[in-house]
């Protein structure tokens, strides 16, 4: 199943799905079926198998010929699927970013990174779906996008083997997890963060795709991914992604490169930890997929040639659009507030 959050013309939040172009308020639809399905994402994940059943009976309906009535899309608002995440983790599972990050940094690749799947705990109360978003003036500054999926956890658990972790997977969503560079970089000069840059938005959607749905692109993992030459443990998706840029494609990838699975990065947030039905788990970013590591590709480039070279980042007004095959397409517009880091850059005096 697709399964989405909207406001409807009451301003209503609603769980609903989507079929073929149109989009279905799960509950009032299951009522008709004489079956009971909750109204809210949270609740469904809380008893995510028996409601996936009794939603897919709904789906078997519909592909039978049943016919039910659909929501008016130009009076409702896609929210992110999960809107209140208990939780938002975002892991750093790519190989190709971040030894190319790095590389453009002038740092070589940490062994580590071979050593186990990481991540890092970012704002579950700044999860936004498409649309506009309203940041600050400080985060224009550099103002980058991320090309990420991620999975949302349907079955709680602590201390997970990866081999059983896919079980705890409810599905996949787009990610982007836009990032206030030069306020990251401030920050994390003092090796701790990020937090500030990027903590005001990310974007999820527009909508959650049961695994089921994702048979069709599951693939065995390359050994070669993993340092020690093992099968990865964990499914596999050979996904296509893409960003575009004022509708100008800027980066593509593919989610079978992951070095660390899905399954691998839940063992690691698990241990010690119970995992809550709901938390949004990111993959981190795909190689090419923001301007951080594409601004340093090009402009070694530029320097190679004998260039100027000027960094590309996203402006009040841009909107930038996120593709993954099988998960459709996250779209956002950014706008700028008039908040200036006025409030932020205050030094404290400190006597000598």
């Amino acid at each position: 199943m697709k399964l989405l959050t909207f406001l409807n013309q009451h301003q209503e939040e609603r769980l609903g799905f989507f079929w073929k172009n149109q989009i279905f308020d799960l509950e009032k639809t299951a009522k008709q079926l004489e079956l009971t399905l909750p109204s809210s994402m949270i609740i469904f994940l809380y008893d995510f198998e028996k409601n996936l059943t009794l939603g897919q009976k709904i789906e078997k309906a519909l592909k039978e010929g049943r016919s039910f009535p659909s929501e008016a899309q130009d009076k409702l608002t896609l929210l992110a699927p999960v809107p209140h995440p208990p939780s938002c983790r975002d892991g750093y599972a790519f190989r190709q970013h971040v030894e190319a990050a790095r590389k453009n940094r002038g740092m070589p690749m940490v062994p580590e990174f071979d050593q186990f799947p990481i991540f890092y705990f970012t704002n579950h109360l700044a999860i936004c779906g498409p649309g506009e978003l309203t940041l600050e003036a400080d985060h224009f500054e550099k103002l980058d996008f991320e090309l990420e999926a991620a999975i949302v956890i349907g079955k709680k658990g602590k201390n997970i083997d990866a081999k059983e972790a896919d079980q705890h997977i409810a599905g996949l969503t787009i990610m982007n997890d836009f990032s206030a560079r030069q306020l990251q970089t401030e920050e994390m000069k003092l090796s701790l963060g990020p937090a500030k840059g990027k903590d005001f938005a990310t974007a999820i959607g527009p909508w959650l795709v049961t695994l089921d749905e994702l048979t069709p692109y599951l693939i065995q993992g390359p050994a070669d991914l993993q340092p020690t030459g093992l099968q990865p443990a964990g499914l596999r998706f050979n996904l296509k992604m893409k960003a575009s840029h004022n509708e100008e494609p800027v980066s593509q990838g593919n989610l079978k490169d992951m070095t660390w699975t899905f399954a691998e990065i839940i063992e690691r947030a698990s241990y010690g930890v119970e995992l809550q039905p709901g938390d949004v788990i990111g993959s981190g970013t795909v190689g090419t997929g923001c301007y951080m590591e594409l601004n340093g590709t090009w402009e070694q480039k530029a320097k190679t040639e004998g260039k100027p070279f000027t960094p590309k980042w996203l402006k009040p007004g841009d909107q930038i659009e996120l593709e993954i095959e099988g998960l459709g397409k996250l779209k956002n517009k950014v706008l700028k507030s008039s908040v200036h880091r006025s409030i932020l850059a205050k030094k404290k005096n400190v006597p000598s």
